[in-house]
């Protein structure tokens, strides 16, 4: 979700592009950034500081954490929680150093704000031998937003698909009690159709959702859905916290095979990196951001700790890819289901915002005025196809979630700010200890991206071949 102006006029393929704060919440008027020191003045207010809050808790709350106690399951009761804790001092100082990356090119470039591709850009410009292809950084970091947008939107109909097909084969034994099985798994009492065509049968529906012709129309949906998924989310704690049963007899730490699936898992919860300057530039007194980034990230943080955890100690070996799989199949549990696949429905046309802003208008830059709606309106519908055939492809939602942490949010998250802390700041006396922690981290970052794409890749294959050995069995 990342934000900056669309530039039709280069008719690149990687032109800065709005986000969805951009349309819902426009950037008002300001001073440089060298002034912006000083309240705003003159335009419309920018937002306050408790805006900007529920704006940060946003961006990084949604079909992520529900994943979570899957993610600690895969690292361990102990290691799992631990590691999450340290994933997530991690991220908040990739965050607060590409801030601080930002307001010193900004200022050098004497220009009021910048977006991540542009931070990346401007600080390849301060190392001599990367200045000529600096416009490359601003063209990567743009990929990456691409693949990780367009991977939220695949995550989207995984889930979607899995929690609709669970809430319709048990709607005949729906009841008013919320007792589970032996397994603590909802019992699937009449099996319906493959997971793969409740995909096909969203897919009209999304569709109609992507041609909105403005995301401020969908803001009094985006607020209601923001309000369900609050609702729902208090109700999985509730459950999970008066159902755990005792003693807890779960491993203390996984196996080492399963921990890059971990961190595939946890580094998509935490990719709340891309709102970060958007906010940030937003802002009535940016002064006060990073009060807002230590708040709002401390909280989500807790609440990544404590539902992976206690989820994990609910329904133990049994946790699905997303928690709400495990949910009893009672009315109030179902529509828990029901109302979150709405707020991820909704999400869904704000998460392809970005890819849809990057990718086509360059194209409608190069037909004629007559077509240009026409045209827009077909990339639409085929970027919404190719997602949904990447998620008909690799219909495993904890898969999914962790194969895009792993290829794509890695690198916004983790590799990308430290690096970039490196080029702005290595003329100016940049401490041993300080460019040893940016390598620490970025090494981390990749040797993550590495393990994780690759046990993942290895997983969605093993799971594959699983699915058709039974196959052959049955119809032998």
């Amino acid at each position: 979700m990342m934000a900056s102006d669309v530039d039709r006029s280069e008719g690149s393929l990687f032109s800065d592009h709005p986000s969805e704060m951009d349309a819902l919440c426009p950037s008002p008027p300001g001073p440089a950034r060298s002034q912006r020191h000083y309240e705003r003045h003159g335009g419309r207010a920018g937002t306050s500081f408790c805006q900007t809050l529920i704006h940060l808790l946003k961006g990084n709350i949604g079909t992520g954490l529900l994943g979570l106690p899957l993610a600690v399951k895969n690292a361990g009761l102990v290691l799992g929680p631990i590691s999450l804790l340290c994933m997530g001092i991690v991220a908040v100082h990739c965050m607060r150093v590409l801030v601080k990356c930002s307001h010193h090119l900004s200022a050098q470039m004497n220009l009021p704000s910048l977006s991540y591709g542009e931070a990346v850009q401007y600080g390849m410009e301060n190392v001599s031998w990367l200045r000529r292809h600096s416009q490359w950084g601003k063209q990567v970091v743009n990929l990456f937003l691409i693949l990780t947008q367009l991977g939220f939107c695949c995550v989207y109909f995984v889930f979607l698909s899995d929690n609709i097909k669970q809430v319709v084969e048990a709607a005949n034994a729906t009841t008013f009690s919320c007792q589970m099985n032996s397994t603590n798994q909802t019992q699937v009492l009449v099996p319906s159709f493959d997971s793969r065509l409740y995909m096909l049968c969203f897919l009209p529906a999304v569709i109609l959702l992507v041609f909105t012709p403005d995301l401020k129309y969908l803001a009094p949906l985006s607020l209601v859905a923001n309000l369900v998924m609050t609702a729902s989310l208090v109700l999985i704690y509730f459950y999970s916290l008066t159902h755990i049963t005792y003693p807890i007899d779960l491993p203390k730490v996984g196996r080492l095979i399963d921990y890059p699936l971990f961190f595939g898992t946890a580094i998509f919860a935490f990719e709340g990196i891309g709102v970060v300057l958007p906010l940030e530039n937003k802002m009535q007194r940016p002064q006060t951001f990073i009060p807002v980034l230590y708040s709002g990230m401390g909280i989500v943080t807790f609440l990544y700790i404590s539902l992976g955890t206690i989820g994990y100690m609910c329904f133990g070996e049994h946790i699905g890819g997303s928690i709400t799989l495990n949910l009893p199949n009672c009315w109030t549990y179902q529509a828990v289901k029901l109302l979150y696949c709405f707020g991820i429905f909704i999400t869904f046309a704000l998460q392809f915002y970005v890819p849809a802003e990057i990718l086509i208008p360059p194209v409608v830059a190069r037909v004629s005025e007559r077509w240009e709606k026409p045209v827009d309106l077909l990339l639409r519908a085929i970027l919404v196809v190719f997602t949904c055939a990447l998620a008909i492809l690799i219909p495993e939602l904890d898969l999914v979630i962790s194969l895009v942490g792993s290829v794509s949010s890695s690198f916004l998250a983790l590799i990308f700010p430290p690096i970039l802390e490196i080029m702005t700041f290595h003329t100016e006396g940049l401490s041993p200890l300080v460019t040893i922690k940016n390598i620490i981290i970025s090494v981390i970052g990749l040797v993550g991206f590495l393990t994780g794409t690759y046990v993942a890749i290895a997983q969605i294959v093993a799971r594959n071949a699983l699915k058709e050995t039974l196959s052959s069995y049955q119809v032998q």
